[in-house]
């Protein structure tokens, strides 16, 4: 897997460069600034990128920018960000193209090598990572949560751990429900929310997005 590592703190650059290849997977390319992210995201087309939101020359959301310019250049090119703190923002806009390929994780999971490195693999291939923190953030609305009319406890929970990323095997484990039975919640789920299947969208993210702005 090729990998694009964009974070301006030297230190925490190379640990992740460091992390990456001990999983086995190359960096081909790194950068320290938004317009270096942006002009690496072009040439590289990495498999993935692991780039943080807040870079020089502005320490605002150079980071995002670049990777969001990326996507709609080349659509589906996959990236994960890495931010400070939660900003729902940054994460609904990650997610509005609906195509998949994206993550959001705080910098404190970057100390879990496993799960970072999972998530990461998990965005290369087409799907996404949220991190739970931000899930959390993005639902602290207040709103009344209409969703939960139109679905039931079972399948509600199965969107909950969609939400985050994660397989239909992982919710299973999570929620103790074998593989087949998570697929018939999901199945169902998508009905419910009117998500059909088509080649052009991903249809667990369409349910994730749902799932963000249930109100």
């Amino acid at each position: 897997m090729r990998v694009l590592v964009a974070e301006d703190l030297y230190l925490l650059r190379d640990g992740l460069v460091r992390l990456v290849e001990a999983f086995g997977h190359q960096v081909v390319a790194t950068a320290s600034t938004g317009p270096e992210t942006l002009d690496a995201l072009r040439t590289w087309r990495p498999d993935v990128s692991v780039i943080d939101v807040r870079m020089p020359p502005g320490h605002s959301d150079e980071g995002l920018r670049a990777a969001l310019t990326a996507r709609r250049e080349i659509p589906g090119l996959p990236v994960l960000v890495l931010s400070q703190h939660v900003e729902r923002l940054y994460a609904r806009e990650l997610l509005a193209d609906g195509s998949g390929g994206v993550g959001y994780l705080l910098k404190e999971s970057v100390f879990d090598a496993d799960q970072f490195i999972d998530a990461l693999e998990r965005v290369a291939g087409g799907g996404t990572a949220m991190d739970p923190a931000v899930i959390a953030g993005l639902l602290s609305r207040g709103s009344p949560d209409r969703l939960r009319e139109r679905l039931t406890e079972r399948e509600y929970a199965v969107l909950g751990l969609m939400a985050e990323g994660l397989s239909n095997q992982a919710v299973g484990r999570r929620l103790f429900l074998s593989e087949s039975a998570v697929g018939k919640y999901t199945t169902s789920m998508f009905g419910k929310l009117g998500i059909v299947d088509d080649e052009d969208t991903n249809r667990r993210v369409r349910a994730v997005l749902t799932y963000l702005n249930r109100t």
